[in-house]
């Protein structure tokens, strides 16, 4: 299993993304991902390109509907030729209010446009690397025009892998079809992924007349990854309530009940939707008990979670990452980077 690591912009800021991937490419991660959250996903992985050699980078997630085909095909070529050959372009949705009213965008059938939005980009990259005209024509996007001045040509290190997020069957069945790679949400569990995801995977690779995932090694998973630790039982203590927070706001999204209907906790979903209309951010986590901490989340010391991540998603997924939403030391990850790294 690749263990990943990733860049919170935190108080160092933007400068510090390069020195960050040379650490975690010397302690031996396989991949250094970023997020859209604050700031733009791509600018740390341009420092952290230049600052490593064999560590992947990718973006976990962008925002795709935020943008179109053509800037993501150019961002994607830009970093796969920096990298030379280590870029993963990794996609995400949004829900619909941040796309309409944060970033002021249209909204319209996720899933189709979605699907659309990979081919428009591999269509893009078809035409610099072969010289075809670009005649991409979809219900969402539509690239005609591609002169010289604006064709970058054959990418030196080929196209770069993508990588697509999700949780709803539609979302996930078009990643299966068209995509290189899955990046299951943190608020997945092990039943959900096993009885949802995996059976959506392989309907989108038979679209696609693609082998089912357990007959192919053409496709990876990056893994649910809550995981709750610490050095003490204080420790342990305050990282499940971060924890619990952060399940609870994922919960209270309605793309995400069926996560929660899948255990028979959907009438949650509506408590936690409620709440949080009100504001009660910190009172929500009250409402995610033991059994649902440990169900999202690996909870232990530090000795018991690699065995535990590898028995719940060592059949399944091919790397992984780990979920913290709360403050914790690098050491305490040591542990379980080398246990997972080992086995």
């Amino acid at each position: 299993m690749k263990v990943d690591g990733g860049f919170g912009m935190g108080s160092a800021g933007l400068a510090s993304a390069g020195a960050s991937a040379k650490e975690q490419e010397a302690a031996g991660y396989s991949g250094f991902w970023t997020a859209e959250t604050a700031h733009d996903p791509f600018f740390p992985l341009v420092l952290a390109a230049e600052h490593t050699d064999t560590i992947e980078v990718g973006t976990s997630i962008a925002v795709a509907f935020a943008r179109n085909p053509m800037t993501l095909a150019n961002q994607g070529w830009d970093l796969q030729a920096l990298s030379e050959g280590r870029f993963i372009l990794g996609l995400g949705s949004q829900i619909k209010p941040h796309i309409t009213k944060r970033f002021s965008m249209e909204w319209s059938k996720p899933a189709a446009r979605m699907r659309e939005m990979i081919l428009a980009i591999r269509a893009i990259w078809h035409t610099w690397e072969t010289g075809d005209k670009l005649e991409f024509r979809g219900d969402f996007y539509t690239h005609t025009l591609m002169t010289p001045f604006f064709d970058p040509g054959p990418n030196p290190h080929g196209n770069a892998k993508i990588f697509l997020a999700g949780v709803g069957e539609l979302m996930t069945e078009v990643a299966g079809e068209v995509a290189d790679g899955f990046i299951c949400h943190g608020f997945t569990t092990e039943k959900f992924l096993r009885e949802v995801t995996i059976p959506a995977l392989d309907r989108g690779r038979a679209k696609a007349g693609k082998p089912a995932l357990a007959d192919s090694d053409d496709f990876e998973i990056v893994g649910p990854s809550f995981v709750v630790t610490g050095n003490s039982d204080e420790d342990i203590a305050k990282a499940a309530q971060g924890t619990r927070e952060q399940i609870s706001f994922y919960g209270s999204t309605p793309s995400y009940r069926p996560v929660l209907d899948i255990h028979g906790w959907g009438g949650l979903q509506d408590k936690l939707n409620t709440m949080s209309k009100a504001g009660k951010w910190v009172e929500m986590a009250n409402l995610i008990d033991d059994e649902i901490l440990n169900t999202f989340a690996v909870v232990g010391g530090p000795e018991t979670i690699a065995p535990e991540l590898t028995t719940r998603y060592g059949d399944v997924v091919q790397r992984i990452s780990f979920y913290a939403p709360y403050k914790s030391e690098p050491a305490r990850w040591a542990p379980v980077f080398d246990a997972l790294k080992a086995g």
